[in-house]
């Protein structure tokens, strides 16, 4: 091999190396780019940090969830606190999460596995996933897909005939025709917006007195008790009160709960509202109106809360010195924890709330069938 020979086989190496390269990096850029490397996280360069919107769509729904400082809310309810630790768990659920299978598969079959872009009237459409920063820059995008089943020989049930949830379908932005499967169902992944919203809600305790009646208008009934832990009786009128039937009412103001925030407060509804009235030992008034939606069973509610906790407490008579102590210290703790409470409801007290008509089958009870019944099956007060 002469001089020149060798000198255009060198340049030949170099060039071809060189491509040669270029294309195993372009390979390696792609390969991690797709998140398809068996055992490889699905979003790498995702930080838990750097999110502050999160958008869940799919065929039917969007919801679309923003951080503010510490908290976050639901944008399509108004801006109602959404729950901190349901999208926590899901960003934790999806930066840890590795991928145990990938394959190649082109966008015509997308909907085969529920992967395809989610829209109105799209078939095969998946639940699309976007993370942005503060700025609105996107951060990274997936569409979840169908959920891969296991069979389960020791699961008796007839829902689990074809096998249980044991992992998903995913397809990342970015990863070409590549597709893979993760190990976790992610089955709270849901673009409803009544998903995300935080569940905490008023807590009526203490209550004094009760009284349930047309808005407006002269109570349908009323129940008091002279001391927190007496007897629940009519306010007027000479019936016996049924005290199992007054417990569930005044148990369940402490524990309501809610399907949904209302998208739509102005939206008509059937029936007048329902006005419900609870004073506390703690001086303050809960005032709560529903009124049923035009369609289905459920009821609007809307509510607010006036008044203010007592500022001082009764000296008993021959209080000891450490016993008052003490006792002051309960109770100026006890008025802080009321007063964020109260401010609390105060802010929920903004929004309208759809509530299922099971949920207030306690409060929204006839006089009659809060009355004690006379020997014989009579309503005492009725004649009936």
């Amino acid at each position: 091999m002469n001089r020149k020979q060798f000198l255009i086989l060198l340049v030949a190496l170099v060039v071809l190396g060189g491509a040669g390269l270029l294309l195993v990096r372009q390979d390696v850029a792609d390969y991690r780019a797709s998140g398809a490397k068996i055992g490889a996280k699905l979003l790498p360069s995702l930080r838990i940090a750097d999110v502050a919107e999160v958008r869940l769509q799919d065929a039917k729904n969007q919801v679309t969830l923003v951080r503010k400082e510490k908290t976050w809310a639901v944008q399509e309810r108004g801006g109602y606190p959404a729950s901190f630790q349901e999208i926590s768990d899901l960003l934790i659920k999806l930066v840890e999460l590795k991928v145990t299978q990938s394959e190649q598969v082109g966008a015509s079959l997308y909907p085969r596995l529920a992967l395809a872009e989610p829209g109105k009237g799209v078939e095969g459409a998946g639940t699309a996933i976007e993370f942005k920063d503060a700025a609105g820059k996107p951060l990274a995008r997936l569409v979840l897909g169908k959920k891969v089943l296991k069979k389960d020989p020791m699961n008796p049930l007839p829902s689990a005939k074809d096998g249980v949830p044991a992992g998903r379908y995913v397809r990342v932005e970015g990863a070409k025709d590549t597709i893979v499967v993760v190990s976790d169902p992610l089955e709270k992944a849901a673009a409803d917006p009544g998903r995300w919203l935080t569940k905490d809600f008023i807590k009526v305790d203490r209550i004094k007195t009760l009284a349930v009646g047309p808005e407006g208008g002269a109570p349908n009934w009323k129940i008091s008790r002279d001391e927190e832990w007496g007897q629940w009786k009519f306010a007027a009128g000479g019936e016996r009160l049924h005290p199992s039937a007054a417990v569930m009412a005044v148990n369940k103001l402490g524990q309501l709960s809610f399907n949904d925030v209302a998208a739509d407060p102005g939206a008509e509804a059937a029936d007048k509202p329902v006005a419900i009235v609870a004073e506390t030992f703690d001086n303050l008034v809960y005032t709560l109106k529903f009124k049923k939606t035009a369609k289905g069973d459920d009821y609007f509610m809307s509510f607010k809360v006036t008044g203010e906790p007592p500022k001082s407490r009764t000296v008993e008579k021959g209080e000891k010195p450490q016993d008052k102590e003490r006792r002051d210290k309960e109770f100026a703790e006890t008025r802080k924890r009321l007063e964020g409470r109260i401010a609390f409801e105060n802010v929920l007290g903004q929004w309208t709330y759809v509530i299922a008509k099971g949920e207030l089958e306690p409060l929204l009870r006839s006089r009659s069938d809060m009355t004690v019944p006379k020997p014989g099956g009579k309503k005492e007060g009725t004649g009936k």
